[in-house]
């Protein structure tokens, strides 16, 4: 540590380089964050990355970027590890090249024994792979990549023996109690392992990347993003994962939001025909100003979906949150589509496991009537001819959806005659605004008569969801 202030002044530099990835810590969270590492072994690196997540963190979905910061700010080791308590070069055959099959038989030892003695030997070596195979000549000269460190060793083949090694001697699953239980610890033991191993090496890539290029530009492009900053459309299954443990702090946070909109609308509008008719005894000046009686009716939500399978994780991720909030309205119908529209309202109800909802969607809806590609045009005629009854002046309707129709009529009059109707009418697209009408996108069509956002993050979603929700 360099900072000039010594650790407070550093500790203090994390908590910038937390906010600049977009967590949120305030002055309360560092003083908090001051008062418990004054009473923590500052040498025992784990217990200060728990304290300082607990003083820190308000979200458990920011955790991820938080460990990728704090491994550039609090690192390991700095300079080379000392690989003392194993071999300082892998395992070598006759040629001098790395005996690969004997690293592997190496990792898959240490794997399956997970003691924490194990555990520092793995550090160790994955600090070697990174030394001896990560490294590659770049512009900038020597750097690491994690990505080539583990491209030959394939920790992923070593599953089933890992498996077999933590199953032992026994037998069958069948001959054991809880045979298949046991079973399923040890394919989810086997696997968190292999991923730790992963995360090792990426972490080690970091370190070293940051002792060449500095930790601020590292942090830059090395650390994950927030789940609610994720792009939709370019989300891995981890983090589509956790976007959807993200969706009922959101929906509660939206819901707080319109709680106090309500609030604050609930004198009313100034009525001007009676305010002027009461300024009448003043003498024509408006002294007692007369509000109009709001209005208490909830309004009813419609959405539009397209779950094809290029939107399918930001209209799932949208389901999802419409769904938790769906208290905030006296009624929601929800219609999908891929070429053809069909209610699938029933498996939203209130009991529901959502995740399984998205699967029957897809199973038992009727969606498809000519061959499975994206048609707006003809998902939008098909609700206009069936469910036209489900828009009235009192709806508000969302639609979800990239506007790409393979190049199919876009029947832009059907979603016209839609909006018309609705009292609020928007459509959330997850591709960038740069390529709307681009291809086979109809977006630039579909603007002409609705209004239409870029939605291409949870971030963004409920930016754009707060301030469109009616009250």
């Amino acid at each position: 540590m360099h900072s000039p202030h010594g650790f407070p002044g550093h500790l203090v530099g994390f908590v910038e380089a937390l906010r600049k990835r977009g967590i949120a810590v305030g002055p309360s969270e560092t003083v908090d964050a001051g008062r418990v590492v004054s009473v923590l072994d500052l040498l025992d690196r784990e217990a200060l990355r728990e304290g300082l997540a607990c003083s820190l963190l308000r979200r458990p979905t920011h955790r991820a970027t938080f460990d990728a910061l704090f491994d550039l700010w609090f690192p390991a080791a700095m300079g080379q590890r000392d690989t003392g308590q194993i071999d300082t070069a892998l395992p070598r055959n006759e040629a001098g090249e790395v005996d690969f099959a004997a690293l592997r038989e190496l990792i898959t030892e240490l794997l399956v024994d997970g003691s924490a003695q194990s555990l520092e030997l793995t550090q160790m070596l994955a600090a070697q792979i990174v030394e001896e195979l990560g490294q590659y000549k770049s512009a900038n000269g020597p750097s690491f990549s994690a990505y080539q460190a583990l491209r030959d060793v394939a920790p992923d083949t070593l599953l089933s023996k890992i498996l077999e090694g933590l199953l032992g001697n026994a037998k069958g699953g069948s001959d054991r109690p809880n045979g298949s239980y046991v079973d399923e610890v040890a394919k989810r033991t086997a696997a968190q392992r292999i991923s730790d191993l992963r995360k090792l090496v990426e972490n080690e890539t970091r370190r070293r990347a940051a002792e060449q290029l500095g930790r601020d530009r590292v942090a830059s492009y090395g650390v994950p993003k927030l789940a609610e900053e994720v792009d939709f459309l370019r989300a891995s299954d981890t983090e589509m994962l956790a976007l959807r443990r993200s969706v009922t702090p959101l929906a509660r946070l939206l819901a707080s939001r319109l709680a106090v909109r309500r609030s604050r609308s609930r004198a009313g509008s100034i009525d001007l025909r009676r305010t002027l008719r009461k300024s009448m005894s003043t003498g024509g000046v408006p002294i007692d100003l007369v509000q109009r009686k709001p209005r208490r009716a909830r309004p009813e939500l419609v959405v539009l979906c397209d779950v094809s399978g290029s939107v399918a994780g930001f209209s799932h991720f949208t389901l999802l949150l419409v769904h938790a909030l769906r208290e905030q309205f006296s009624r929601v119908r929800i219609f999908a589509f891929i070429d053809s529209t069909d209610e699938v309202t029933r498996f939203f109800d209130s009991g529901a496991d959502l995740g399984a909802a998205m699967s029957r969607i897809i199973r038992e809806s009727d969606l498809i009537t000519y061959d499975g590609h994206s048609d707006y045009g003809n998902a939008f005629e098909t609700f206009d001819d069936k469910y036209a009854q489900a828009v009235t002046s009192r709806t508000s309707v969302l639609v979800l959806g990239d506007g790409r129709t393979n190049y199919r009529d876009p029947k832009v009059a059907a979603l016209a005659h839609t909006v018309s109707v609705a009292k609020h009418a928007y459509w959330l697209n997850p591709e960038p605004k740069g390529q709307w009408g681009s291809g086979d996108s109809a977006a630039s069509l579909y603007e002409d008569v609705i209004s239409m956002y870029e939605c291409r993050s949870a971030q963004q979603l409920g930016d754009i969801v707060s301030r469109l929700l009616p009250v």
